[in-house]
């Protein structure tokens, strides 16, 4: 069963369409890597897939179950179930790191001490177990954003979403990201829709692997792509796109063409 399905969606506000007749799924171990023009809607979709918005019509399932209509109460066990890492990583500036990480633990009123562990865990995967104790401010900002990679790990969640990850940061920096976002599709398999105007970032994720000997991301051999990992593409209220690297490569669409070039 997929863990996310979307048919025939449609998003509105006031005035146009943000978009409409959006159907595509996200199948367990599956990535997404969701491409478009600023302003096509992508946030709004992940935004939707979560129920922290309302679809204008068509059917949004999460984990088998249908979320359009569900009251606020039953959605919070089917958001606790996935992790989202938001723009700018939208940390808590007054907490400290540990409490940022642990955040919905302490809302749960876990003991400190599995906090503590949980917390020490997710920051050991991104490579900042040293940050338990700080606050944001003393951080940069990549390490604010694998701060907010390891609050979406907490919960060891069945599906992650990315806001524009790499948004923002230096090239060295993004690749780290990229990294942590590969090494979570390889080592745990966790499903996951990348939301992305980058390229770059894009190809990446596809033509690359996480090597746990090397401890870091290396290019797949013979121009390989990544089996699981694929693409959609939004413009102008249309999904326009939905297959792999190599056909999206080898599309004829106009806009595909001349987002490509």
């Amino acid at each position: 069963m997929p863990v996310v399905t979307l048919q025939r969606v449609a998003a509105a506000f006031e005035g146009p369409p943000v978009f409409e007749e959006v159907s595509f799924c996200v199948a367990p171990g599956e990535t997404r890597i969701l491409l478009g023009p600023v302003g096509c809607g992508k946030s709004v979709l992940l935004k939707l897939i979560l129920g922290l918005l309302r679809p204008a019509a068509g059917s949004v399932q999460l984990f088998g179950e249908e979320i359009a209509h569900l009251p606020e109460e039953a959605l919070f066990p089917l958001r606790a179930r996935a992790g989202m890492v938001f723009q700018e990583g939208a940390l808590f500036d007054s907490l400290t790191v540990r409490d940022n990480v642990g955040y919905q633990l302490l809302q749960e009123r876990r003991p400190d001490a599995e906090i503590d562990a949980r917390v020490r865990e997710a920051l050991r995967f991104v490579g900042l177990e040293q940050t338990f104790a700080l606050f944001p401010s003393s951080l940069s900002g990549g390490m604010r954003r694998r701060v907010a990679i390891a609050r979406a790990l907490i919960h060891r969640p069945e599906l992650i979403l990315y806001d524009s990850p790499t948004g923002g940061l230096d090239p060295v920096t993004s690749e780290t990201i990229l990294e942590l976002i590969v090494k979570q599709r390889d080592v745990r398999a966790t499903p996951a829709l990348v939301v992305t105007h980058r390229l770059q970032d894009a190809f990446a994720l596809c033509t690359h692997r996480f090597d746990s000997e090397q401890g870091r991301m290396v290019p797949l051999a013979g121009g390989e792509t990544h089996p699981t990992t694929t693409f959609l593409m939004l413009n102008e209220g249309r999904l326009i796109f939905d297959g792999s690297l190599r056909e999206l490569l080898g599309s004829r669409d106009p806009f595909v063409r001349e987002f490509l070039e």
